[in-house]
């Protein structure tokens, strides 16, 4: 595919197409990616169930991520148990380094007004806390404080974006 040069830095996030899901799932499946965003990978099965599901859920915001004209994640809002607000994207490993999350995510949060707007970051996952800070996130190390610890071992960060 060629891209256009006034593309190569275009960053626009768009309603999830059902010929998205592919490629979604392939970056949800890469063991690299999943690793650093101490993710257990879905199979295709029980991730096309789970997809079905929170496209059904009006309570859910899912934007596909659109880079240089190609799908280059998924980005989402949804309420926890305790009724917050959380966000969280996935970029496939290919787009890393590109400012690709950074600028979907400045563009999701203005899209999304609800705050305070939480986000959970593996501790070890230092790309995805950078775009995080450069979008306004603060470390809520008070709300950490009263998390137990982790029972898979794995740090989980909190952020919150409150205004």
């Amino acid at each position: 595919m060629t891209v256009d040069p006034g593309e190569s830095h275009r960053v626009r996030l768009r309603a999830v197409e059902d010929s998205d899901l592919d490629v979604l799932f392939g970056h949800q499946a890469d063991p690299e990616a999943a690793e650093m965003a101490a993710f257990v990978s879905r199979d295709r099965e029980q991730f096309d169930a789970h997809w079905a599901k929170i496209r059904l859920d009006d309570a859910v915001v899912l934007r596909t991520i659109v880079a240089n004209g190609v799908v280059a994640g998924g980005i989402s809002s949804w309420q926890d148990d305790d009724g917050r607000r959380l966000v969280g994207y996935w970029i496939g490993r290919e787009h890393w380094g590109q400012a690709v999350a950074t600028r979907a995510l400045k563009q999701f949060v203005n899209e999304v007004p609800d705050r305070p707007l939480y986000a959970y970051v593996a501790a070890h996952n230092a790309g995805s806390i950078r775009v995080l800070q450069k979008c306004g996130f603060q470390r809520d190390r008070a709300r950490e404080a009263k998390t137990p610890d982790p029972e898979d071992g794995i740090e989980d960060l909190i952020f919150v974006l409150a205004e």
